[in-house]
């Protein structure tokens, strides 16, 4: 095999480098090759390997022998980090074992089924559908290199295609494969890729058409196979014409070698759909039923594909026959020839006898073939069992037996099938095909691949010759493009000898070849297949040795193929390659009434096939063979075979794909079992042996595989370089570099731009830099390790010495302490014992005297005792009785008050208990609750009354304590008295008894006494701690009590906070709907004036395109006068004579298109505007419900703002009434100070003092009075408004609870009844005078009484009016302090002015009275004068304000009779106006001064509005009016002029001057549309025009923002409404242009700034690539760097800025900008595999920073643009995070919220490791993603919207510039225009 012809290029290398641990690849029958890594050293003369299998988690030792003959070693295995790579040609190791595990590596593992192999693109068939063919991904690929994305299909059609623009040459797409590889499918998608990224020409749908012929050919072209559901049983070559703007015109179909024996056996599609579709009306007379039924569609046993639903495939089969222009009239014909194929099948043909069959008499299938064709019943049974025979001489017919009339039938069937074939194919191409002259062409071959099978026969052996043709031209290519190269690079090139099929195809096609023998054997009349085999072996068998003969059979011979051997039976190959039809059955056809039968057989003569076979038939393969006329046309379908023919197409086919550029598809085919991602490695290896993979893998290896240009060759291989060896030159650099690493110069060469390597030494450079990074990171590990252990060494060192240091110390301090206190004891024990013997002597004497002590006075005191009672008994009984007699009473009376307290304290407990019982009830809470103060106030009152009560008792208390002082004193002063009569009384011995008598009764009767009074006393505290008792109870109650009513408050201050929440979370809510429903509406809307705009330009496009290739006739010219203001948004100026020619030139190009292509744009377009209508009107409604929601707002912020407004205008007034006031004072102040001109007038007590003082006092007394004065209009208001609101609203009297509740006392209660009887001055509350009494009576009655203390609002009144007061009282406090304070500076400085006046006056007197009396005469004289001059500039300054006054005044009346005028609509012209009838004195010296106000309008003639429009709009340079004049001039120029013919009412002008305006916008933005400079100013100025338009409409809210200038050049006569819309739909298509042509310069930015350009260096490394160059990420000369986005950036920013754009468009257009960033950033990294890395998401996270920086920067923080980036933060992200456990999943979840699930696992799989220390993701973790993302509710799609434009609006952004202050520069040649 010709694979191991080069195994000596990697065996050369390969004995140096086998030494242990290296990766080898061995054979396997299994897996075809395993890995194993070497365990013992490889030297020479080994016969064997020790080897360690790598068999997943199993590692098991082997021996593995070496052929003895050839001694080669096995494989060596890429590393890891080649493992992957995007295209095959980049691994270091170029072998059939890295190939293939490279393949199943990104098809398991990464879940890509594309691989680049050099030229040719490897597509693996996943069974399964992938969403990677959407829109979106052609957009993606749109315009990209071939090596600058991951590979794919549409990078080989976007190749194609280029190259097509490019090279101007015709292209060539070959999809190969096996059946059931996905062919078909790729062919599909490129055919889609065209039509999507080309468009058509013309408005035919010609894309359309081209993708709508796929259904229709895999309908009749494929059928369901062992292999596959949906084979292509035919090769067909399709032609796809472009125009020279390449753009689809057409397209063209060529058909090969229609599989025609599987109608019979198994059958096509569009059977098996007819079959299903048999119950519909219109298939009635079909006569069909289910494809069991028929033997032509049951036979392969499997008449239902799972997934697929026959009707529907029908429904799509003819929907696509409608689009292509076959009609239902055909359509059903082509159904009725299918049905009689299917009834043909079932004709059952039984035996007469042994030479002849019958068809038995009115069969019912017979019948209805006859029926659905138009043919008799007799003549097609007679002919399908007979046959004719025609000799020399005479013509007889022969009866056929039932295998051959059976074969007859199904021979007829077949032929008609595949003129049928034939017929639909003719009319496909008919419908693709153009008048429009074709300029290039893109062809896609879908032809079948090398096959090989038990059995193979005629088709197999066509199939395997076309794949011989190929594969040499395959291989021609390759080795055509590999030597361009090298001569490219101008490096030396050795031919290689590659395999060449070319003896092959002599062996079949040549003079003597296999074909030529089938066609003479086929010539013989007695000829078979056993001669022609035999003939085969004579010829070649032992002159050709790829021919072969079995051993075992005489009727079969082998072919050695490039790809493989193939045996093949010769039974049937005369009969298929003759394809024989009995020509009468064909006359019977011939004869139809059918004329679609008839249709297909006119043509019959004419045929170069008999088979009907298609290779010649469709479209452009003119075979141009001319019959003999000398012969009968009859056998003319005999003259060529089925061989003979498909070898002229074949070769029709090489020699155009021979003149194109071809591009390679080579489809695989993973597993037999159709499981999806499943890959069998024996089924791959052999398809790819087969397809012409390795055999590129092979010419490449051959050479130099490995190519490094010199700038990724320096940045990878940097670390092998020392310092000195870099050079300025990088280049030499590389050299020197090189030569010190491979010795041998073989292994590389030196091209001008690039290095080429010999397969395998990109691995051993790779090897080297891994090994120099992993000597790096050791030292690097050696160094931080010893650095950490010696810091731990030190560390633990120092802590040692430290815990030494504090032992020791501690340790000598515990033994000072123990000798210190040691020493310390001993001293204490001495003194303590002395101090103890001291103390207890001590003790002892002094208790002896004081035992003496105390025992002498106790006796002396006694004695004295006894003396002294005796003495003092006989005169206390005289005076006792008397005070006793005296306390009976006063006890007497005590009694009886003591009696009713008693009384009344059980009355007040029973009272107290009754009320306890009353406030457990229920009834009693709610009272409480109703009532709660009053209850306060009463327990409050009840306490104090038992206060006053214990005041009371206390205070009778003290009064008998007093009476006993006093009577004690009185007694004592009685004893004293005693004593001077002692010596009486001793003289008085007779008397002693009875004063002894008395003296003892007066003892009872102070015992008594003080028993009473401590009984006294013991009740007097008892009845006390009661009475604090039932106070601290009454204190509890009352807390209680106040704890709930805080809690009551509490609980509605939260009820009423939630039901706040609530509303306003409600309200939220629906405003954030509304905002989404509006956004929705809106991006609905602008897409549809995208729609709307696209189709006008199309309309332009057509009109040019036939203005310049017919002649304009004069036509109808059309003036719209009926039209509508709204209209004018779609017509076009009808005074315009070049619009004119272009309408003229519309009817011509009506009358050019296709009558229903212009109903259908018709029909479009006035669903376009009814639709745009509705959601006008829809986006209207939202926003009149905005607006009514926000009026509804200003409406509830201005009624609570009422109050304060009627409080301003009461100050106001207040404060002018003052101010007059005190200017009335201050002019009898300065005449009473000028008329006394006395030298004593300014002192004190003079008069001029007296009356400055009085003056003083009295404005402080009006002050106040004015004070309380609007205090009290001010509470009468705001009482009287908001009591007639709460009377209104008020239903229970509860509501005033609280506020009562709030008066603390009866004093508050006063106060407030006062506020209110002096506020209340209103008649309607006059009429009830109330009583401060009754108030409280009534404030302090039961819940009841409320309803009438509350029946007119009083007490709501009162609590309003306090609150109001208090509040208005503090502001008002504070502004007249401020006010007073100013006033009486005011008044100071005046008076200090009158003063120096003073003083100055008596100066002057004084100085006078010195002159002499002339002198005094000339002096006062001059005096006067100067005073005289004073005040006559004073009366000057105030006669220019009084003029002033009057002009304003003036003014303002002219815009009043203005309105007046314009309100009064029964005015007449001639009527004068309101400013001329005042008649006011205006002073003579200023008039001169008036000038005549500019209105800010601009006055132009009708002929001048073509000159205006082209020099202020078609002609105007913006860079010069953004740079030296104002922004938006042109805005404010043409609003003027609009202003004017306002002003004078001329709505024609008003119509022409805005159309043409709108129009002429449109024409210079689709003239100079790409130019971003030209689109910002225009939209800027159509912005700000808009915003005039509502700037200046006196009726709209925008006005509120003028000033009252701005209010007088407002509209007065014209409601431009209508064209406010048009106007802002324009800047909607504006802004939609402006984010166009932003996206266009910077699309070609992004990639190269955002992903390969490494902002950071050194971060990320370039991994080897193979022929498909991606490009480098080393930033070279000319590519775009973040710095040139940035840049770009900053001028689209400046640009805006300069052209006045509004601030909020900017942050729209900067959002809109940074999306398109973020997401074509994201799309790309999504689809490139290298860019997946860590170090790239270093890289894009910098640069994302670096846009957030310039965001800031330009203070556009807040504009939503930075949250439009955060897919990309996101998976920049994910890309650096760790992938490995549970947790991490959970974090990424967790993180990646803005990435979708796709997204995420496609990163994960896309993830590529740089470096050898980096690990793969693996697929558990990747299926752990996405298990916990599976409950997510999101769209399935892959890639970012980049066509997705954020819906625009347009804020109101009104001008402070006034319009009578522009000046128009001479610059723009506006001289015409008259300023008015």
């Amino acid at each position: 095999m010709f694979f191991y012809s080069y195994n000596e290029i990697f065996h050369q290398s390969a004995a140096v480098k086998l030494q242990i641990c290296a990766r080898v690849w061995i054979p396997d029958a299994e897996e075809v090759w395993k890995s194993a890594e070497l365990v013992k050293d490889y030297k020479g003369g080994d016969v064997s390997l020790q080897l360690m299998l790598e068999d997943g988690t199993v590692r098991r030792n082997i021996e593995h022998k070496l052929d003895p003959k050839t001694k080669n070693l096995p494989y060596l295995r890429n590393p890891d980090i080649l493992v992957g790579e995007n295209d095959l040609t980049a691994l270091s190791y170029l072998h059939e074992p890295a190939v293939l595990h490279n393949l199943k590596v990104r098809f398991i593992d990464s879940k890509l089924i594309y691989t680049y192999c050099g030229i040719v693109l490897v597509a693996i068939n996943p069974y399964e559908t992938l969403p990677i063919y959407g829109t979106d991904i052609i957009n993606a690929y749109s315009g990209q290199n071939m090596g600058d994305m991951d590979p794919h299909i549409f990078a080989v059609a976007e190749e194609a295609y280029k190259q097509m623009a490019r090279d101007e040459r015709n292209q060539s797409i070959i999809v190969s494969g096996e059946s059931g590889a996905g062919k078909t499918v790729s062919a599909k998608y490129a055919m889609r890729y065209f039509a999507t990224v080309s468009g058509s020409a013309s408005e035919a749908n010609v894309e359309e058409k081209v993708l709508a012929s796929n259904p229709i050919m895999e309908a009749i072209g494929n059928a369901k196979t062992t292999r596959n559901d949906n084979s292509s049983r035919f090769g067909k070559y399709i032609e796809i014409g472009f125009d020279s703007r390449y753009r689809i015109i057409g397209a063209n179909m060529r058909t090969y070698l229609l599989e025609k024996s599987r109608v019979v056996f198994q059958n096509y599609h569009v059977f098996y759909q007819l079959c299903a579709s048999a119950h519909l009306p219109e298939f009635k007379n079909l006569q069909l039923g289910s494809a069991n039924d028929f033997l032509y569609t049951r036979q392969g046993r499997s008449p239902v594909i799972d997934g697929v639903d026959d009707t529907k495939e029908l429904c799509t089969t003819r929907n696509a026959f409608s689009l292509l222009g076959i009609n239902e009239s055909y359509q059903m014909g082509l159904f009725q020839v299918l049905a009689a194929i299917l009834h043909l099948g079932n004709v059952e043909i039984k035996d007469r006898d042994s030479d002849s069959s019958l068809i038995p008499p009115n069969n019912r299938h017979l019948t209805a073939f006859c029926d659905l064709v138009g043919v008799t019943y007799q003549d097609m049974a007679q002919w399908l069992c007979h046959r004719k025979l025609k000799t020399a001489t005479e013509t007889y017919v022969k009866t056929l037996p039932r295998l051959q009339a059976t074969n007859a039938r199904d021979a007829l069937s077949k032929h008609i099938y595949a003129k049928l074939f034939n017929w639909i194919v003719e009319h496909v191409n008919k419908a693709l095909i153009t008048n429009v002259k074709q300029h290039s062409f893109i062809g896609v071959l879908d032809i079948y691949g090398f096959e090989t099978f038990e059995i193979n026969s005629f088709e197999q052996f066509c199939i395997n010759y076309a794949n011989e043709k190929l594969q040499q031209q395959f291989n021609m290519h390759v080795f055509k493009l590999e030597q361009e190269e090298y001569m490219k690079e101008q490096i030396p090139w050795t031919l290689i000898d590659f395999y060449d099929n070319q003896p092959c195809i002599n062996l079949i096609e040549a003079k003597m070849g296999i074909l030529d023998l089938l066609d003479e054997e086929c010539k013989m009349p007695k000829g078979s297949d056993d001669s022609w085999a035999q003939k085969l072996y004579n010829t070649h068998l032992k002159t050709c040795s790829l021919f072969e003969k079995p051993r075992m059979s005489n009727r079969a011979f082998i072919i050695q193929h490039f790809a493989d051997k193939v045996e093949y039976q010769c039974d049937g190959f005369l009969e298929k390659n003759k394809d024989t039809v009995n020509e009468e059955q064909i006359n019977v056809l011939k004869a139809s009434k059918f004329n679609l039968l008839v249709e297909l057989f006119q043509d019959e003569e004419k045929a170069t096939s008999p088979t009907g076979q298609v290779p010649g038939t469709g479209g452009r393969t003119r075979l141009s063979i001319k019959p003999d006329k000398g012969r009968d046309k009859s056998s003319k379908e005999h003259k060529k075979t089925v061989g003979c023919q498909f070898r002229n197409s074949l070769q029709m086919l090489m020699e155009t794909l021979n003149a194109t550029t071809p591009h390679y598809v080579r489809c695989i085919k993973p597993n037999d079992f159709k499981l999806a991602f499943s890959f069998d490695p024996k089924r791959a290896v052999q398809q790819l042996r087969a397809c012409g993979v390795l055999e590129t893998i092979r010419i490449s290896a051959a050479g130099f595989p490995s190519r490094w240009t010199y700038q990724e060759f320096f940045s990878r291989y940097r670390v092998l370089m020392k310092q000195k060896d870099v050079l300025p030159d990088k280049k030499l650099t590389c050299k020197n570099v090189l030569e010190k690493l491979v010795q041998d110069q073989d292994k590389y060469q030196f091209g001008k731009t690039k290095i080429f390597f010999r397969a395998g030494q990109v691995a051993y450079l790779e090897k080297l830099r891994a090994d120099k990074l992993r000597a790096a990171c050791i030292r690097i590990q050696k160094t931080i390790r010893c650095w950490l252990a010696r810091k731990k060494y030190l560390r633990k060192r120092s802590a040692a010495i430290t815990i030494q240091r504090f032992t020791r110390g501690y340790q000598a301090r515990c033994l000072v302490k123990f000798m210190r206190r040691t020493q310390a004891a001993t001293t204490i024990q001495k003194y303590q014992r002395m101090y103890v013997a001291r103390k207890r002597y001590r003790q002892k004497q002094a208790a002896a005297l004081a035992m003496q002590t105390i025992l002498r006075a106790y006796m002396a005191r006694q004695k004295y005792q006894a003396l002294l009672r005796e003495h003092k008994v006989v005169i206390i009984q005289k005076f006792v009785r008397g005070w006793l007699a005296r306390c009976w009473y006063k006890r007497c009376l005590e009694a009886i008050v003591y009696l009713q307290c008693c009384i009344r304290r059980m009355r007040a407990k029973r009272e107290l208990k009754k009320l306890k019982i009353e406030a457990r009830s229920v009834e009693h809470f709610k009272k409480l609750n109703k009532g709660m103060e009053n209850k306060i106030m009463q327990l409050q009152r009840k306490i104090d009354e038992q206060s006053k009560e214990n005041r009371l008792v206390n205070e009778r208390l003290v009064g008998l304590e007093s009476s006993y002082t006093s009577e004690t004193e009185r007694m004592r002063g009685e004893l004293g008295r005693l004593r001077g009569v002692e010596d009486d009384a001793k003289n008085k011995a007779n008397q002693v008894s009875s004063l002894q008598e008395e003296l003892e009764r007066l003892r009872k009767e102070l015992s008594t006494t003080q028993q009473e009074k401590k009984t006294i006393e013991d009740w007097a505290q008892s009845y006390r701690d009661e009475m604090e008792k039932m106070v601290a109870e009454l204190k509890d109650q009352n807390g209680l009590l106040k704890t709930e009513k805080n809690d009551l408050n509490r609980l509605i201050q939260e009820q009423s906070q939630q039901m706040t929440e609530k509303m306003a979370r409600a309200i939220a809510q629906e405003t954030q709907q509304l905002e989404t429903d509006l956004n929705e509406e809106r991006s609905r809307y602008q897409n549809l004036l995208t729609e709307h705009l696209r189709l006008e330009e199309k309309y332009d496009d057509l009109k040019e395109e036939m203005a310049s290739s017919n002649v304009s006739k004069p036509g109808h010219r059309r003036t719209d006068s009926t039209h509508s203001s709204n209209e004018s948004e779609y017509t076009y100026n009808s005074e315009y004579a070049e619009l004119e020619d272009g309408s003229r030139a519309a009817e011509d190009v009506t009358r050019g298109i296709d009558t229903s292509l212009t109903l259908k744009l018709q029909k479009r377009l006035t669903e376009l505007e009814q639709e745009k209508q509705s959601l006008r009107n829809e986006l209207e409604n939202k926003e009149e419900q905005f607006q009514r929601a926000r009026a509804r707002d200003d409406a509830e912020h201005k009624k609570a703002r009422g109050a304060e407004l009627e409080y301003e205008s009461l100050k106001r007034q207040e404060l002018e009434s003052e101010n007059k006031k005190l200017k009335h004072d201050l002019a009898e102040m300065r005449q009473s100070l000028l008329g006394d001109a006395a030298t004593g007038a300014g002192a004190p007590g003079s008069p001029a003092y007296k009356v400055l003082l009085d003056q003083l006092t009295a404005s402080c007394e009006e002050l106040e009075v004015r004070k309380e004065e609007v205090l009290i209009l001010r509470s009468q208001l705001v009482s009287q408004k908001e009591a007639m609101q709460h009377k209104e609203t008020m239903t229970e009297p509860s509501v005033f609870v609280e506020d009562v509740n709030k008066l603390k006392d009866a004093d508050e209660i006063k106060q407030a009844y006062i506020g209110l009887k002096d506020t209340n001055r209103s008649p309607r509350f006059m009429h009830k005078p109330l009583d401060v009494n009754d108030l409280l009576s009534r404030l302090r009655s039961a819940a009841p009484d409320f309803h009438k203390l509350n029946e007119d609002g009083e007490l709501w009144l009162v609590n309003q009016g306090l609150k109001e007061t208090i509040r208005l009282l503090e502001h008002q406090l504070q502004t007249q302090r401020r006010s007073y304070d100013n006033e009486v500076e005011s008044l100071r400085g005046e008076l200090q002015n009158v003063k120096e006046e003073n003083n100055r006056q008596q100066q002057l007197l004084a100085q006078n009275l010195q002159l002499p009396p002339e002198a005094r005469i000339e002096a006062s004289l001059q005096h006067e004068i100067t005073r005289l001059t004073n005040e006559n500039l004073d009366l000057m300054e105030q006669l220019e304000k009084q003029d002033r006054t009057i002009r304003k005044l003036k003014k303002q009346l002219k815009v009043y009779s203005k309105r007046i005028g314009e309100m009064g609509a029964g005015q007449t012209e001639g009527q004068t106006s309101p400013g001329q009838m005042v008649d006011e004195p205006i002073h003579p010296v200023n008039i001169p001064r008036r000038e005549k106000d500019f209105q800010g309008m601009l006055e132009y003639k009708k002929e001048d509005e073509l000159k205006l429009v082209k020099n202020l709009i078609l002609e105007l340079k913006p860079r010069g009016v953004a740079v030296n004049l104002i922004p938006g001039l042109p805005a404010y120029i043409l609003f003027m002029c609009l202003r004017h013919a306002d002003y004078v009412n001329d709505d024609q002008k008003v119509r022409t001057l805005l159309t043409s305006t709108i129009n002429s916008i449109k024409k210079i933005l689709k003239k100079r549309g790409d130019d971003f400079e030209t689109v910002s100013f225009w939209l800027a100025n159509t912005c700000r025009f808009l915003h005039c338009l509502k700037q200046y409409m006196s009726y709209l809210p925008h006005t509120d923002h003028n000033t009252p200038r701005q209010n007088d050049h407002c509209l007065s006569n014209f409601d431009l409404a209508e064209y406010r819309q048009v106007i802002s739909d324009l800047a909607i298509q504006i802004y939609q242009q402006l984010i166009k042509c932003m996206e266009n310069i910077l699309q070609p930015m992004i990639v190269s700034g955002m992903l390969e350009h490494e902002t950071i260096q050194g971060v990320s490394g370039v991994k080897p690539t193979g022929l498909r160059k991606r490009t480098s990420s080393i930033a070279d000369e000319g590519t775009y760097t973040l710095d040139s986005i940035l840049r770009q950036l900053s001028a689209f920013h400046s640009t805006m800025c300069q052209h006045g754009t509004d601030p909020e468009l900017i942050k729209q257009v900067v959002k809109q900008q940074f999306y398109i960033i973020g997401a074509v950033t994201l799309n790309n990294l999504l689809l490139r595999k290298d860019m997946c890395s860590w170090s790239k998401g270093m890289q894009i996270r910098y640069n994302v920073s670096q846009l957030e920086e310039w965001l800031r920067d330009k203070g556009l923080m807040v504009c939503g643009a930075k949250e439009t980036l955060e897919p990309l933060i996101q998976a920049a992200q994910l890309l650096q995070v760790k992938k490995k456990t549970d947790e991490d999943a959970e974090a990424i979840c967790s993180m990646c919220q803005a990435l979708t699930t796709a997204q995420i696992v496609k990163v994960l799989n896309l993830y590529t490791p740089v470096n050898e220390f980096e690990e793969r993701v693996s697929v558990a973790f990747i299926r752990t993603i996405q298990t916990r993302l599976r409950d997510r509710c999101e769209t399935p799609q892959l890639l970012m919207d980049t066509k997705m434009i954020y819906p625009v609006t347009f804020p109101f952004n009104p001008s402070s510039l006034a319009l009578e202050t522009i000046q128009i520069p001479g610059s723009l040649n506006l001289a015409f225009l008259t300023r008015v």
